[in-house]
């Protein structure tokens, strides 16, 4: 068995341990299938932004030492002033403020008005009247296709 498929069934256990198992959902503008995973920063004591090439998410979890001077603000999207202090995305981008999730198929943007029908369609609290904020700043984000990079701070920013 490969690094890579061990890393992912190691992945999907913790996942399905700490109640974080991927649902799956449909690019409306590509057609192709992908998983998803919604995260309540209340819940978690994180905070979090998107990258504005590829759309993965960087979540600084409130257990991380920040560097010295950066106040960071949890349970919502990262100010300005944090993302300066962030490592790039693996993929070369940068995490924004102004930046939203992504297809990881075709790379457009999804719409957190039309995801509010597959968020809400696959979210148990639907039943019992909870809804999707419908927008990727509050206090629920989400991680496409496992693209995720936790405590994504610059080595030189951290004491």
């Amino acid at each position: 068995m490969g690094f890579a498929r061990l890393n992912r069934i190691l992945q999907l256990l913790w996942n399905q341990w700490a109640g974080m198992m991927p649902d799956s959902a449909v690019c409306k503008n590509c057609g192709q299938h992908f998983e998803y995973t919604l995260i309540h920063n209340g819940f978690n004591d994180s905070a979090y932004d998107y990258c504005d090439t590829c759309g993965g998410t960087a979540l600084i979890t409130a257990w991380s030492e920040p560097p010295t001077g950066v106040n960071v603000k949890f349970h919502q999207r990262l100010n300005e002033d944090v993302e300066r202090h962030l490592k790039q995305c693996k993929c070369g981008g940068h995490f924004a403020l102004s930046a939203s999730p992504r297809c990881p198929h075709c790379k457009n943007l999804l719409s957190p008005i039309e995801a509010k029908t597959w968020i809400e369609a696959n979210a148990p609290g639907t039943v019992k009247r909870w809804r999707w904020q419908s927008d990727w700043k509050g206090l629920y984000c989400i991680v496409v296709d496992g693209n995720i990079s936790k405590d994504p701070w610059n080595d030189d920013s951290v004491p």
